[in-house]
């Protein structure tokens, strides 16, 4: 595949920002990383088609707290690798970089984030429970974001270029962490939107030049406002 021209499921990602995630794994223990390899993720049948997407309202709804991390929670994460994989296995120009559990229809406050955004073979993703943004510094970047809760749209996205966050691994164990890099926070700030109810298409509802379209070649191009308006996206005016 043609890595230049790949789109990425969480966020459209420049070659200067990827490869490996260098300093982010030195937040985490052994436990908070799954493998997807090593997971028997046959034992979910979830798949691609139990993704929900923009309009369904449950997008916009909080996710509930984890009080206790239960077997139920480990068969969630395993259901969202699963479900992570097969819509990465259907999309020739794009990377299945985060889900949260909103995504599969689940009111829960976990997120799945994988390690390595420019090797589909590495299936290995951090997964944190909990999780919350403590503080957001640094300068304001906007850039390309897309979602797998919204087909084929993506949009110009401002964003803060660090964030601080805190959450559990699948032990129970506090982890807290820092971005090591814009992209890092970008994908924090849009996962962590998801628990809370927020799209990415929320920031820039008012924006009219700031959507674009995944072509089947694998390129963004422009989208038109009223294109947008109508595909039912876009947050109900209050």
């Amino acid at each position: 595949m043609d890595t230049s021209r790949r789109q990425y499921a969480a966020i459209k990602v420049k070659h200067s920002q990827c490869s490996k995630l260098f300093g982010f794994c030195q937040y985490f223990n052994a436990y908070i990383w799954l493998d997807c390899v090593k997971i028997d993720i046959m034992k979910s049948n979830y798949t691609r088609k139990n993704i929900i997407a923009l309009p369904n309202p449950r997008l916009r709804q909080r996710s509930a707290k984890i009080r206790e991390i239960t077997d139920e929670t480990l068969q969630l994460i395993d259901d969202m690798l699963a479900a992570t994989i097969d819509w990465e296995n259907s999309r020739p120009h794009e990377v299945a970089v985060a889900l949260a559990a909103v995504q599969i229809d689940r009111l829960e406050r976990v997120v799945i984030v994988r390690e390595d955004f420019e090797d589909k073979e590495n299936k290995r993703f951090i997964v944190l429970i909990n999780p919350e943004i403590v503080k957001k510094e640094g300068e304001i970047i906007t850039d390309h974001e897309g979602c797998l809760s919204v087909k084929n749209i993506y949009g110009q996205v401002p964003r803060h270029s660090k964030v601080r966050v805190r959450g559990l691994d699948i032990t129970g164990h506090e982890v807290r962490l820092k971005s090591p890099n814009p992209f890092i926070a970008r994908i924090l700030q849009h996962e962590i939107d998801h628990c809370n109810g927020i799209c990415f298409v929320d920031h820039i509802a008012d924006q009219k030049d700031a959507f674009f379209i995944l072509t089947e070649s694998g390129e963004l191009e422009p989208y038109p406002y009223e294109k947008v308006v109508e595909s039912g996206i876009l947050p109900d005016e209050e």
